[in-house]
């Protein structure tokens, strides 16, 4: 079985950096996801406890807009509400498009393939509803859906990138906070972001996901976050789930070849059906 993690990234791999700090929460990504894929209407439930009324990404929900309320000040700026401090943090989350993808290498079928930008997509039309790659994926992305049991996820807009485009969420984000690209390039402009960010006094701002020598080689979605990640939703650590598969599958071999040595061995001493043991 071939692993995902021996492969090399692709060149010119192109991928999303979303710089949370100008997100305004306006969901025009969600929206704008699901009309050009055709994603199923996934409910519109308010949740009581958020102005969020997606929840988190899924089968049905590509672009997810996370909104958290805290009551800190946001850098040196004022709050606008008084005396007291507070922020709105919001975040469009999206499916990571691994270094190293766990559902690439869990899928019997193929359906989930590598493709020439270095995005990870699932042909529907493939799967086969068994669910291996839900529970593969460390950020908890895929989803499998009701009505055709077969599993759904970003594909960056494939389609799109065929034709010269960018992706449909990238293109209608109103401040530029989810950018498409050369994830290299994009990679050495969040880092300049940070710098900014950092010297207007929000010290606790971080990248998320740019880093090629993390648990998942690094992702081609990744992230600018003013706090850390489990406020946001996201793994503080996140790792390929089929990272130990290589090795198992060695072990399993080792003891395969034990076992046959031994049965081999008392066969040997048992010698021939009706025959004296060998001494």
């Amino acid at each position: 079985m071939a692993f995902d993690m021996d492969e090399k990234p692709a060149e010119g791999r192109v991928g999303f950096f979303t710089d949370t700090s100008i997100c305004i929460g306006c969901k025009a990504c969600e929206v704008a996801c699901k009309e050009w894929n055709a994603v199923p209407e996934d409910g519109l439930t308010f949740t009581g406890w958020s102005y969020d009324n997606t929840v988190g990404l899924g089968a049905d929900t590509w672009r997810h807009v996370a909104f958290v309320e805290q009551r800190r000040p946001l850098g040196h700026q004022e709050p606008g509400v008084g005396d007291m401090d507070f922020r709105w943090l919001m975040a469009s989350d999206v499916c990571k498009h691994c270094t190293h993808a766990a559902c690439l290498d869990v899928c019997p079928t193929g359906s989930l393939f590598r493709t020439e930008y270095g995005t990870v997509v699932v042909q529907e039309d493939v799967c086969n509803g068994c669910g291996y790659c839900v529970p593969a994926c460390p950020f908890g992305v895929i989803g499998k859906r009701e009505s055709s049991g077969t599993a759904a996820k970003c594909t960056m807009c494939y389609d799109r990138l065929g034709a010269g485009q960018e992706p449909a969420c990238a293109t209608t984000c109103p401040t530029d906070s989810i950018q498409f690209g050369d994830l290299e390039e994009l990679r050495e402009r969040a880092a300049r972001r940070l710098e900014q960010v950092h010297a207007a006094g929000m010290s606790s701002a971080r990248l998320y996901g740019h880093d090629s020598g993390d648990g998942v080689g690094g992702t081609g979605a990744f992230f600018l976050l003013l706090d850390e990640p489990e406020v946001y939703g996201l793994p503080p650590d996140p790792v390929v789930t089929t990272r130990d598969l290589p090795s198992m599958w060695r072990h399993v071999g080792l003891a395969a070849l034990g076992l046959l040595a031994g049965v081999a061995a008392t066969a040997w001493r048992a010698g021939p059906p009706g025959g004296r043991g060998r001494s």
